[in-house]
C-alpha cells in the first residue's frame, strides 16, 4: 500500500512538472488528426509569428508573477510604445535605431513608474498597473490625437514582416527574448533573488536582498519588453494605433498561468510560459481552421485559465 502511494505521489509530481508539455503535444496531435493542413510548415511558421508578440510580453510577465505581482498595463504600454516608435519611423527622417530605442525606453519608463510605486510606496500591484493601463492608453491617444500613425519606413516594417534565413524576424526576436529570460531567471543571482522575493519577501529582505530593487527591476523589464512587443506589432501591421494592444496583458497572464507559474509567487519557468503561449496560439489557430467562432475561443481560453489555477491550487494543497 505504501509503495502504491509513493508511485502515485511520484506520478503526480511528474505530471505537475511536465504535464503542460504533454498537454501541448496532445492538443497538437488532436488538431493534426482533425485538420491535416494544421501541421504544414507554412501554418507552423504562421503560429509562431502569431504568438511572438504575446510571447515577448509573457516572458516579462513571468518575472512579475513569480514575485507575486501582476501587471495589467502591458497592453496599454504596447500601444503607447508603438505610436511613439512609429512616429519616428517615417522614411527619410531618423535612423532605425531612434524609433527602436524610443519604443523600448518609453515602455521601460512606464515599467519603472509601476515598480517604484509598488516597491517604494507599498501600493498594490493590481491598483498601480490598473492606473497605468488607463494612463498609458490615454497618453497614446493624446500623443496621436486618436489617429493611427502610418507611412512607416521599409526598414521599420521589415522588423515585423521580414525574414532571416526563412524564419520570420518576430520569431527570432521572440526566441532571443526567451533565451535571455531563461538565462537571467535560472542562471544568475538576480534570477535567484526573484524567486526568493516571490517565495517569501520578508525572509528575502532579512537575508540581505534588496527586495525593492528586485521588484522595480522586474516591472521595468516587463515594461521594456512590452515596448519591444509594440515595435514588433506596429512594424508587422505597418501602422501604429493608440487603440491597439487591448487585452494583450490578459493573453500574457494566461500564457504564464497555463505554463505553471503560480499566482502566489515563487514558482515558475520561462519554458512553461513558452508552452502556455504555444497552447493558446495552437488552440486559436486550430479553432480558426475548424471555423469555430472567435466568441467560443474566448470561452475555451477562459476555461483553460481557470483549470490551470485549480490545478496549481491542488498541487499546493497536496
Amino acid at each position: 500500500m505504501e509503495t502504491e502511494y509513493k508511485i502515485f505521489k511520484k506520478a503526480g509530481a511528474f505530471l505537475s512538472k511536465y504535464g503542460i508539455y504533454f498537454a501541448f503535444l496532445l492538443l497538437t496531435c488532436i488538431l493534426a488528426i482533425i485538420s491535416p493542413p494544421f501541421l504544414t510548415t507554412s501554418n507552423i511558421i504562421n503560429i509562431l509569428r502569431q504568438i511572438s508578440v504575446n510571447g515577448i510580453i509573457a516572458v516579462g510577465m513571468t518575472l512579475v508573477i513569480i514575485t507575486a505581482g501582476i501587471d495589467l498595463s502591458a497592453g496599454s504600454i504596447v500601444a503607447l510604445s508603438a505610436v511613439i516608435a512609429a512616429s519616428y519611423a517615417h522614411s527619410g527622417t531618423y535612423p532605425l535605431i531612434v524609433p527602436l530605442a524610443l519604443g523600448v525606453i518609453s515602455g521601460l519608463a512606464c515599467g519603472l513608474i509601476n515598480g517604484v510605486l509598488i516597491a517604494k510606496k507599498r501600493l498594490a500591484p493590481f491598483i498601480v498597473t490598473l492606473g497605468m493601463m488607463t494612463a498609458a492608453r490615454g497618453m497614446g491617444l493624446v500623443y496621436t490625437s486618436g489617429r493611427p500613425v502610418i507611412n512607416l519606413s521599409d526598414s521599420y516594417d521589415k522588423i515585423g514582416g521580414g525574414y532571416f534565413w526563412g524564419i520570420p524576424i518576430p520569431v527570432i526576436i521572440f526566441l532571443a527574448v526567451v533565451l535571455c529570460g531563461i538565462f537571467i531567471l535560472h542562471y544568475t543571482r538576480f534570477g535567484r533573488y526573484i524567486f526568493a522575493v516571490g517565495g517569501n519577501k520578508f525572509a528575502a529582505k532579512v537575508s540581505g536582498i534588496n527586495t525593492d530593487r528586485i521588484i522595480i527591476s522586474v516591472y521595468a523589464i516587463t515594461g521594456a519588453l512590452s515596448g519591444l512587443a509594440g515595435i514588433v506589432l506596429s512594424s508587422r501591421v505597418m501602422s501604429a494605433s493608440p487603440a491597439t494592444g487591448q487585452g494583450y496583458e490578459l493573453d500574457a497572464i494566461a500564457a504564464v498561468v497555463i505554463g505553471g507559474t503560480s499566482l502566489s509567487g515563487g514558482v515558475g519557468t520561462i519554458a512553461g510560459t513558452v508552452a502556455g503561449a504555444l497552447i493558446i496560439g495552437v488552440m486559436n489557430n486550430g479553432l480558426d481552421m475548424l471555423n469555430v467562432s472567435s466568441y467560443w475561443q474566448l470561452v475555451v481560453k477562459g476555461l483553460i485559465i481557470v483549470l490551470a489555477v485549480l490545478l496549481d491550487k491542488k498541487s499546493k494543497n497536496a
